[in-house]
């Protein structure tokens, strides 16, 4: 491997009973290897979609009218609705150069809240096709999230061995997000940009990275967060090299690359505000227009770094017991991502989600939509992936779709006043 890159072992230690091959499963297994990984994760992919496709057709037949789709809505308009009418809004008009204002005069809802790549190109392809938007959105989420299980199966196989991140794969087609694979949402198009420049991170090609960083800073409010990742490889790279399977600096030179991606991720982190300034003339354009989400729950508040997680658990779980149930869930994923079996994703994996998180704690305000907001932190389903029980597998996976419909029933489905969205 490149770079002198090692990859988990195919092989588990220790005493394995030898058992008997059930007659025909060697030739079956050796039929499945001569078909291309890449052929069969597209077959995954496409089955996993059939199936989140049948379920938000399910809800779809029961739709009633509603502020989005009239009433039995078919599938290109329900997969359409909730954060798709914003993108539609700024494929057709673009951004305003005025700011909505409520009696009070507090900034409200408005389309500054969402990064322009998606929808723009969207737009692009629609002057070019002549389609509808729900069919051009809907199908560019559909193709960025076969990009995207396609370089997640490539950047699992770094770490895992062929069996775990192929089943790893499964669990990012079937997740009870991954409906953000077909409908109108940026978040298939921000995975796959995620986890190319993941891809890139292991492979140590950060000039390469600079592009996709840029672009991703575009899709999705992730600038920061993969900044603060790129300090904290720097960081370990200088303290303990051999974590991060690097040989130790032999000169300052090598640190230049990955901090120019650090500092361009940072900037292009805060670019987006700066446009929305730039545009309004609103200094806290963008800010303020993200705080309209969350004035229905707390009302307006400026915002707090770190404190909109404690104000978020307060309301939903009143205090104390808000504050407390916080640095459980907090404690929890600490042990999650470095428990011993984690180190077999890699450090850099279990970084991006500890960097994720931070970024999340210091801006989000945990609602509804949080599950969503989540998904960046999919490497983590290779911890997921790890044992080998064919009961296990098959458990999770089904777990996974019934979660699909769990979610779709309390988050997508638009029942009378809906103050859950996606």
């Amino acid at each position: 491997m490149a770079d002198g890159l090692t990859t988990g072992s195919s092989r588990d230690t220790g005493a394995v009973p030898v058992r008997r091959p059930r007659p025909g499963a060697a030739r079956w297994r050796a039929r499945y290897r001569v078909v291309p990984w890449w052929l069969r994760i597209t077959v995954v992919y496409v089955l996993a979609r059939i199936v989140t496709g049948a379920l938000l057709m399910s809800f779809a037949r029961i739709q009633s009218a509603n502020s989005f789709t009239l009433q039995h809505p078919h599938y290109l308009s329900f997969a359409s609705i909730w954060d798709g009418a914003w993108y539609r809004v700024i494929a057709a008009n673009g951004y305003p150069s005025t700011l909505p204002v409520d009696a009070a005069g507090h900034v409200t809802e408005n389309a500054w809240a969402f990064m322009p790549a998606y929808p723009f190109l969207v737009r692009a392809l629609m002057t070019l096709t002549g389609a509808s938007f729900e069919l051009v959105a809907i199908s560019v989420s559909l193709l960025f999230g076969w990009g995207a299980a396609l370089v997640f199966r490539r950047l699992m196989g770094r770490f895992l061995d062929p069996a775990r991140a192929t089943f790893a794969t499964v669990l990012l087609c079937v997740a009870p997000l991954s409906v953000m694979f077909q409908v109108a949402y940026a978040e298939s198009m921000g995975l796959f940009l995620l986890l190319v420049a993941l891809l890139l991170l292991v492979e140590r090609r950060f000039w390469t990275m600079l592009p996709v960083v840029l672009l991703l800073g575009m899709t999705r409010p992730t600038g920061l967060a993969f900044a603060l990742l790129m300090v904290m490889v720097i960081a370990v790279w200088v303290v303990r090299p051999a974590w991060i399977r690097l040989a130790p600096l032999g000169s300052i030179r090598q640190l230049v690359a990955p901090a120019v991606v650090a500092v361009v991720s940072g900037l292009v982190g805060l670019a987006w505000p700066a446009v929305a300034w730039a545009v309004t003339g609103v200094p806290r354009a963008y800010t303020d227009t993200e705080l309209a989400w969350r004035s229905s729950y707390i009302g307006w508040k400026d915002l707090v770094p770190f404190a909109p997680w404690i104000q978020g658990f307060g309301w939903w779980f009143r205090q104390p017991a808000g504050s407390v149930l916080l640095v459980v869930v907090l404690i929890g994923f600490a042990a999650f991502v470095f428990m011993p079996p984690a180190r077999r994703i890699g450090l850099e994996l279990r970084l991006w989600a500890v960097a994720y998180l931070v970024y999340l704690l210091a801006v989000f305000f945990p609602q509804s939509s949080t599950w969503r907001i989540l998904l960046p932190i999919a490497p983590l389903l290779g911890i997921v992936a790890l044992p080998r029980s064919r009961a296990y597998r098959v458990l999770v996976v089904v777990l996974c779709v019934v979660l699909q419909w769990v979610w779709m029933y309390y988050c997508w489905w638009v029942d009378g006043y809906d103050w859950t969205p996606p």
